[in-house]
């Protein structure tokens, strides 16, 4: 036996593929914009032609192995075919039916051809396919097969360089087929490398363009981090500037360009500038819409350790650090990063140890609401906090409340702003979110504060979670025996944690209420700490997140099981693990 298909037939050994069924039926709707569809359209119909008195068929599938497209030029093979499922909406993925053209050629991402006994599957031994995987033109990501299916006794080798000649004119269909989308990122691309003498990066959902001064400056982990840093901006609609922090202490300066596509943001394109000893800036900067632009970090020093405050990544004690140093010199700071990063804890553990017997009051801006009343209400509350001698004000949600809220609140800290930093006068601080900020936060509130800061999002100080774990034990239960092994630990550090610290504590919760003591393993872990997926699921995608989740762990990972307990077919099993991000149980 060829050493190719001695590999396939141990991975569907280990996949446990019955060698004497058929696939079950996959339904979709395919997509008729398709690129795949609308550049192999033309070339199909071509081939069709050159094999009219052959008894070939010519099939296309996606990504997935799932068969889109079956042409038969033979009425015989036409109806063996459907006999044995190998027709559109069908799956003949590995895990599916074992070694086939298709399946293989997805597998080992080569052209591969396999003959009559050399199937897996009892059914197929009188056939002979020639597959190989198509890739998108410019990312290299596979995207579909095409295959070509005979009878075993009348095939010809031939038909594997015609698959692969094929698939080569399918590729060049589209890349002439890229969206004007493709063009316009890649030509601003170009553009930004030749106005730029520093760090340049373009990135959409399925490339990224980084420059020789990218690669020739930053470290593997670094250049890793900016990327990752690009891709939660990508999307929004707004031009701005962050400052991030990476792995090697330096900060990257990140000012980002969107690109429009022609329903959403396409791309976006990033110039990039590094300061090994950045300092606060002088003051804000706006964009349009009012966009944060101007955001100080500071290089942390040598500090003690804050109350309340755990973490020792250089992202985090940056923050830390630069936080404390606006609050010794009384300047107002506005925190910046998405819910459940810590803004507000960290702000009453910065007053804490600024000065301990201040006073320390949190207002919350999304519970004002557009009442009046309300808003009177909340403005004595912050009049009266802004006459105290000492202490400090922090108005979190500060992006939520309405614009009327707002206008009202610039002209209450206008009348107090130029005591700020003067002995004996409150310290404020605002906290918003990481989105679009409303325009009256820009015009009435941004100029009495003169420095932003962004809070990192857990994902990106990920060193800092068995630091974290510790001490929310601590709070969770004070008297708790648990010990969270490697394996649990690296699990926690690996989750992209759209919920940030908060998440984390809800996770840690659930494992507190199922037990006080002994070693927790990573499969003691809640199923949302296997899902890498960075947005927030709906309460339906949960629970099915979830229950495949169990259902693999149940299982001991195999997901040929798990799909027959879930009642669903394997494609959809290994779709819906890649999109959830879930991990290997």
């Amino acid at each position: 036996m060829r050493e190719t298909i001695l590999a396939s037939w141990r991975r569907s050994q280990s996949l446990e593929v019955a060698a004497d069924r058929l696939p079950a039926q996959q339904v979709r709707v395919w997509d008729r914009e398709d690129p795949l569809l609308a550049a192999a359209g033309p070339v199909l119909r071509q081939l069709g032609e050159q094999l009219a008195d052959e008894p070939v068929s010519v099939l296309l599938t996606d990504a997935a192995g799932t068969v889109l497209r079956r042409a038969d030029n033979d009425a015989a093979i036409g109806r063996y075919l459907d006999a044995v499922a190998l027709a559109p909406g069908f799956s003949y993925a590995e895990s599916a039916v074992g070694t086939n053209g298709i399946g293989t050629a997805l597998a080992e991402r080569r052209p591969t051809w396999v003959d009559g006994f050399e199937h897996y599957a009892d059914h197929l031994e009188r056939l002979s396919c020639a597959g190989a995987p198509i890739h998108h033109p410019v990312s290299g990501e596979l995207v579909g097969a095409l295959d070509l299916t005979s009878w075993s006794d009348g095939s010809s080798g031939l038909m594997l360089a015609l698959a692969t000649s094929t698939v080569e004119r399918i590729e060049k269909g589209m890349l002439g087929r890229l969206g004007q989308a493709d063009l316009t990122l890649f030509r601003e691309y170009l553009h930004a490398c030749r106005h730029s003498p520093g760090i340049v990066l373009a990135l959409d959902r399925n490339v990224v363009m980084l420059n020789g001064a990218a690669r020739r400056s930053l470290s593997a982990a670094d250049q890793s981090a900016l990327v990752e840093r690009a891709t939660d901006m990508l999307g929004t609609t707004l031009a701005g500037t962050v400052v991030a922090g990476l792995p090697s202490g330096v900060s990257a300066r990140m000012s980002y360009r969107p690109i429009a596509g022609r329903r959403e943001v396409a791309g976006g394109i990033f110039v990039v500038s590094l300061a090994a000893h950045p300092r606060p800036s002088a003051g804000p900067q706006t964009g349009p819409a009012g966009a944060v632009r101007g955001q100080s970090v500071s290089r942390p020093r040598s500090e003690p350790r804050l109350r309340g405050i755990v973490g020792s990544s250089a992202a985090w004690q940056r923050c830390v650090s630069a936080t404390l140093e606006c609050r010794r010199a009384g300047e107002w700071l506005v925190l910046r990063g998405e819910a459940g990063t810590g803004k507000r804890t960290l702000l009453a553990a910065v007053q804490q140890h600024a000065e301990p017997a201040g006073h320390f009051r949190a207002l919350d801006g999304a519970q004002v609401g557009a009442d009046p009343d309300r808003v009177d209400a909340f403005l004595d509350v912050v009049a009266d906090e802004l006459g105290r001698d000492l202490g400090t004000l922090a108005v979190t949600h500060a992006d939520r409340m309405p614009p009327d809220a707002l206008h009202a609140l610039g002209e209450v800290l206008q009348q107090h702003a130029d005591d700020a930093g003067q002995r004996g006068s409150v310290w404020v601080a605002l906290t918003v979110g990481d989105g679009e900020q409303p325009t009256e936060l820009a015009g009435c509130l941004l100029p009495h504060f003169p420095h932003t800061l962004e809070v990192p999002s857990l994902r990106h100080h990920s060193d800092d979670v068995p630091e974290l774990v510790t001490a929310l034990l601590e709070q969770l239960s004070r008297d708790h025996r648990l010990t969270f092994d490697f394996g649990a630990l690296q699990q926690l550090s690996r989750a992209t944690w759209p919920g940030n610290v908060t998440q984390l504590r809800k996770v840690l919760a659930e494992v507190v209420a199922r037990r006080r003591t002994g070693l927790v393993t990573a499969a003691d872990l809640p199923p949302e700490t296997r899902s890498a997926v960075r947005r927030r699921l709906s309460p339906l995608e949960s629970l099915e997140r979830d229950a495949i989740v169990r259902s693999l762990a149940a299982h001991a990972g195999s997901k040929p099981l798990a799909s027959a307990e879930l009642g669903m077919s394997r494609s959809s099993i290994y779709r819906k693990i890649r999109d959830y991000g879930i991990t290997d149980l």
